[in-house]
């Protein structure tokens, strides 16, 4: 068996990671230890790397492991585990994708039908290296599950490359569509062509949505969003301003607005330029700028006499996990998921953050083992 595994561990805004090993637990009864097969660079770990926000006070004097998007396969099984959350078989060397965070399912959020809303999820990433059980974070060899994290099987015909993004991205969009009520005939907007975006785009066409029109300044991220099933892009380097992409946005939609718009940026100015896209009752859903210490420009009356609704949603449910796979698994063979992420090996880590921030990936993707 095993004994150390690699972690890139982070000091802080503007200092590189530095590779170190550490001890591969053994898992407590009912958790389990996976071998992580690759590992995305989230919108959000862009945000800790930078140190936006609060996200500076992240950083630790030892380091910490990072990152949360994520794959692999089973390592070691605790005492009574035996089947993954829909009660399949799991096996070691089983592939399985995981929540990176785990709901208590006893406080008043949980106790409510809002596991997502845990004022404790993230207690669980927390803690030095040294400290068992040491992995809990996404960029190294290994990941701590506890029983409260939600794990399921991956199918067989989704890769490891089109899973990555599912407890993260994926999940979440399909979170946030379903408590803004998207459905059938509805006119979306997507803010951002990044992996949230993208996925949005997708997870929108496959509710039925009438018309997505999706916005970024990237060519390739806009491309991308076509074949993800947008029906029309806006190119921020030819609509340069805010009030021609509200007009755009309104020439599209027969001059009513959006009923669903997603901010899927993480940059405030993105909110009061979407919120300006919204017709009359429709929604708003607010994921991107998920970190406090920002502020924008808000019109109240504008929410109010157009009966706009904003929803802003944080991690997902076990259900949305779970539908996630069953969105990849349908959709294996008409959409570009495979084109989603660009391949670094976790040695690079330091270009491959570099190289997101910069807009020369969509999305970059540690590789953690062959």
């Amino acid at each position: 068996m095993t004994t150390t595994g690699r972690a890139a561990l982070f000091f802080g805004p503007g200092k590189p990671f530095e590779l170190t090993e550490l001890p591969v637990p053994d898992p407590e009864p009912g958790a389990m230890v996976v071998r992580v097969t690759r590992a995305n660079i989230c919108g959000s770990d862009l945000h800790i790397w930078r140190g936006d926000g609060f996200l500076s006070a992240m950083a630790r004097a030892d380091g910490r492991i990072v990152g949360h998007e994520m794959t692999g396969t089973v390592h070691a099984l605790g005492a009574g585990v035996t089947t993954d959350w829909a009660g399949q078989p799991l096996a070691e060397g089983d592939r399985v994708a995981y929540q990176y965070f785990a709901p208590c399912g006893r406080c008043r959020s949980c106790t409510r039908g809002m596991t997502e809303a845990c004022n404790r999820s993230f207690r669980v990433l927390q803690g030095r290296p040294t400290d068992f059980p040491h992995f809990r974070g996404a960029y190294a060899d290994y990941f701590y599950l506890t029983p409260q994290m939600a794990v399921y099987k991956v199918p067989d015909q989704v890769t490891d490359t089109m899973v990555a993004g599912v407890n993260c991205a994926l999940a979440q969009v399909i979170m946030g569509l379903e408590r803004v009520q998207m459905g059938m005939g509805d006119r979306v907007v997507v803010q951002g062509a990044g992996g949230l975006g993208l996925y949005a785009t997708a997870v929108a066409r496959d509710r039925g949505a009438e018309t997505v029109i999706v916005i970024d300044g990237v060519e390739d991220r806009l491309d991308l969003a076509r074949r993800m099933g947008a029906d029309h892009t806006i190119d921020m380097r030819q609509v340069t301003t805010a009030d021609e992409r509200v007009a755009a946005v309104k020439d599209l939609t027969a001059g009513w607005g959006a009923d669903v718009v997603c901010e899927l940026v993480g940059r405030p100015d993105a909110i009061s330029e979407g919120l300006r896209m919204v017709g009359l009752g429709g929604r708003y859903l607010e994921i991107g700028t998920f970190y406090p210490g920002t502020s924008l420009e808000l019109d109240p009356g504008f929410l109010v006499m157009a009966n706009v609704r904003v929803e802003a949603v944080a991690a997902y449910d076990a259900r949305s996990l779970q539908r996630a796979l069953g969105f990849l698994k349908r959709h294996v063979d008409d959409l570009p998921l495979e084109q989603v992420v660009v391949d670094y090996p976790l040695e690079q880590i330091n270009q491959a953050f570099a190289d997101q921030d910069a807009g020369k990936v969509t999305r970059a993707s540690l590789i953690m083992t062959a």
